[in-house]
């Protein structure tokens, strides 16, 4: 069983910078192919980033530039630093861990991003 817990959502204004951690709990031995996704109100949701096993890293266009996902292996952590943020930003942040081809998730940390 895989347990996600996400932190660091918050209020911010625009322009200021947040960083989210993605902590995974249960029977994790090795990288895995984890991503973070977002969802705005009354909008689906959205793909921001990805950090595969061997630490390759894939954004969103509408990230890219802005937001950076790393893998602390020492913490067993994977962040999402996100500067440079925009009104368009807000939403609940998820992050995501496929294991053996089985996505888990985490409940979600709330990020608002005041103009």
């Amino acid at each position: 069983q895989v347990r996600l817990v996400e932190s660091g959502g918050g209020l911010v204004q625009a322009g200021g910078s947040l960083r989210l951690a993605c902590v995974p709990a249960g029977n994790i031995f090795s990288p895995y192919l984890m991503a973070w996704y977002r969802q705005a109100p009354g909008k689906e949701r959205e793909l921001v980033a990805i950090i595969s096993s061997s630490d390759i890293t894939t954004y969103a266009d509408s990230v890219r530039g802005r937001f950076t996902v790393s893998r602390d292996n020492a913490r067993n952590t994977v962040n999402l630093q996100m500067n440079s943020l925009k009104p368009e930003d807000t939403a609940v942040y998820y992050c995501k861990l496929v294991k053996l081809g089985v996505d888990y998730w985490g409940k979600g940390t709330l990020v608002t991003v005041s103009s």
